[in-house]
């Protein structure tokens, strides 16, 4: 296994970690997860949905022939995060000192440099794409 491969694995593990991770709070209605999606105005679809997006952006990212992918997702879904911390939420949630946005910029951050490692997926996706 060489360097490339190392760090991939690391990058993809911790994202999809973080990610997965909180599914429990979406997915069970905890208060704090419900007041921030109502804030939001999108209560509970956009709580349960981000969920399934977080979910199945964590097991692409697990799985090495979709790491493109599940990074593009990623980056997709922390742009709204960090967007939504800066518009609406805030730096800080719930006295947390920022560690939930400061997770959705290390994610947005993992998912770059697993798109880069991963290139070539995108590529080849690419031309599948424009070729069908």
């Amino acid at each position: 296994m060489n360097t490339q491969n190392i760090l991939s694995w690391l990058l993809r593990v911790a994202a999809a970690a973080i990610l997965l991770q909180t599914l429990y709070f979406k997915f069970t209605a905890h208060p704090q997860s419900v007041e921030l999606f109502s804030l939001l105005g999108v209560e509970p679809w956009g709580r349960i949905g981000t969920g399934i997006i977080e979910l199945i952006t964590g097991i692409l990212l697990l799985i090495p022939t979709t790491a493109f992918v599940g990074a593009f997702l990623g980056i997709g879904l922390m742009s709204g995060a960090i967007l939504s911390h800066l518009v609406f939420i805030g730096i800080e949630s719930h006295g947390d000192g920022g560690l939930l946005f400061g997770l959705a910029i290390a994610v947005f951050v993992m998912c770059a440099a697993i798109m880069w490692l991963h290139r070539g997926q995108g590529a080849a996706l690419y031309l599948w794409v424009r070729n069908k």
